[in-house]
């Protein structure tokens, strides 16, 4: 007796043979290109290539911000910083706060670097403020601060105020001096 198959149980059947031959196809050309040694050659030389190209891209930013750096810096030196004791103390006191108020907001970090910057320039013990940044100031805006010191040679902070970690004070182990140099 034979019967007919009705055309849902054909479809489903045909949609199934199709569906398995396409993974059948899929497994095998998987295993043959994991096999295939020029394939490895080609993924190494594709990942090098790759590793080379974020690197050039890495140094270009790089030497963008630094260029950045070095034009805030100029920028700042240019605009002049103020010399009568009140007026020193009065421009300290607002750049420490509008960097530290660019920080709790996550603003650009070269513009709380540029704030920390411009009050360093205007304290009286640059060495003892640094010490105070290094405990205070995020680390990624400390970076860019060491930078801005680095490209400026008139802030006298000597050989120790400064490591391979941005700023660091020379370890003396004082907890935190003060501020107590602009009163």
């Amino acid at each position: 007796m034979a019967s007919s198959l009705r055309p849902s149980t054909i479809a489903a059947i045909t949609a199934g043979t199709v569906v398995t031959g396409l993974v059948a196809y899929a497994i095998y050309f998987d295993h043959r290109r994991r096999t295939d040694p020029n394939f490895r050659k080609e993924l190494k030389r594709e990942s090098k290539r790759q590793a080379r190209a974020a690197k050039e891209e890495a140094e270009a930013q790089g030497k963008e911000q630094k260029q950045a750096l070095r034009q805030a810096v100029a920028r700042a030196n240019e605009e002049g910083f103020p010399k009568d004791p009140e007026e020193v103390e009065a421009y300290f006191m607002q750049e420490v706060a509008q960097g530290e108020s660019l920080c709790q907001q996550g603003a650009d970090n070269v513009e709380a670097a540029l704030c920390f910057y411009r009050a360093l320039k205007v304290y009286p013990n640059p060495r003892e403020l640094i010490n105070i940044y290094d405990k205070t100031v995020p680390k990624p805006v400390l970076d860019i601060l060491a930078e801005m010191i680095a490209v400026d040679t008139s802030i006298p902070v000597g050989s120790k105020a400064s490591s391979d970690a941005g700023l660091s004070g020379d370890g003396d182990g004082d907890d935190n001096p003060g501020v107590s140099g602009i009163e």
